[in-house]
């Protein structure tokens, strides 16, 4: 039971009292109360007595139990079961971390079960305990705060990605590009296609509750529904742009990197073709040759030297305007 995190009843919007969860199925007699349960990756024995207080659909449970899904939302009968994908950010590993979380949400409960790195949804239940108009609303809101709730959170994980890619940039138009910096590219592509494996779904999940014609969702809680689905919108297409950035960003790295080697192969060639003229005068003067008029002249061996280095200036000057040195 340590997996149980709160189960509480509420009627009329307060919070009437802690619940046993084998007592739930007593409360649920009483019309005016309903019953919001907080579970934290529970085991088998416990999600299936959960399914015989609440009589969950048997593949529901299967998929709560096994917490590798993609967002959605389904109905089984006047029930609905919600995947979400929770994310937050590690500073320490600059990875984005993600989990998992699966809503029951029904005339009269709401049960949560949260999987791998997620953040407690106390504060959630407290904000919501704090307007009891609003909780008045039933599951239906619920099911809004929480997913608000997810939501938001996206928001710091987008804001600590734009920075990485900030830093990425500096370091690309930097005084030298390095070849690392192609290798964090390729990372930080990954931790923004994890976030949008998160978040893209949602977009559909979102749109489908605002637009569900069914009593366990009010009217009026559609309203806040309608503005998560805004919030969703906003930040699946800011992921987009960071992937579209993150592509250029890719594609300017490389591009300097070609530049660089470029300016590092026309210098060795420069170079080259500055050394070949001494190597060649100097190759002349070694065949050996008895009629050469420079050997007997007393000034010869100045005027090749002075020739070797007339002509390597000249060489070395044309380089540098050239911009190859």
């Amino acid at each position: 039971m340590g997996a149980v995190v709160n189960c509480v009843a509420y009627q009329d919007g307060k919070r009437v009292a802690d619940v046993p969860v084998e007592d739930i199925s007593e409360v649920l007699k009483q019309d005016d109360h309903f019953v919001w349960i907080g579970l934290h990756e529970p085991d088998e024995a416990l999600l299936r007595q959960v399914q015989e207080e609440f009589c969950l659909h048997d593949l529901a449970i299967e998929d709560a139990l096994r917490a590798h899904q993609r967002p959605k939302v389904e109905e089984y009968g006047d029930s609905l079961f919600v995947v979400l994908r929770t994310a937050h950010w590690n500073g320490d590993r600059h990875a984005v971390e993600c989990g998992e979380t699966h809503l029951f949400i029904g005339p009269r409960y709401a049960i949560s079960i949260r999987h791998g790195a997620s953040l407690s949804y106390t504060a959630v239940r407290e904000r919501a305990e704090k307007a009891p108009k609003l909780l008045r609303k039933g599951p239906g809101f619920v099911l809004y705060a929480i997913i608000d709730f997810v939501v938001d959170n996206y928001f710091p994980v987008v804001d600590a990605l734009e920075c990485d890619l900030e830093a990425l940039e500096r370091d690309i138009f930097g005084p030298k590009p390095k070849r690392e910096t192609t290798e964090r590219i390729y990372d930080l592509k990954g931790e923004v296609l994890e976030l949008k494996h998160a978040v893209a779904p949602l977009v559909e999940v979102c749109n489908r509750l605002q637009r569900f014609e069914q009593p366990l969702i009010a009217k009026d809680t559609r309203l806040y529904l309608r503005d998560v689905y805004d919030h969703v919108i906003r930040i699946n297409e800011s992921i987009d742009i960071l992937r579209e950035l993150l592509t250029q960003a890719l594609e300017a790295n490389l591009a300097l990197i070609s530049l660089q080697q470029n300016d590092i192969t026309k210098g060795l060639a420069a170079w080259a073709a500055i050394i070949a003229v001494p190597t060649m005068i100097a190759g002349v003067y070694g065949m050996n040759f008895e009629l050469m008029p420079e050997l007997s002249w007393r000034f010869g061996y100045p005027f090749a030297i002075g020739m070797m280095l007339a002509a390597c200036g000249s060489l070395y000057a044309y380089f540098r305007r050239a911009g190859w040195l």
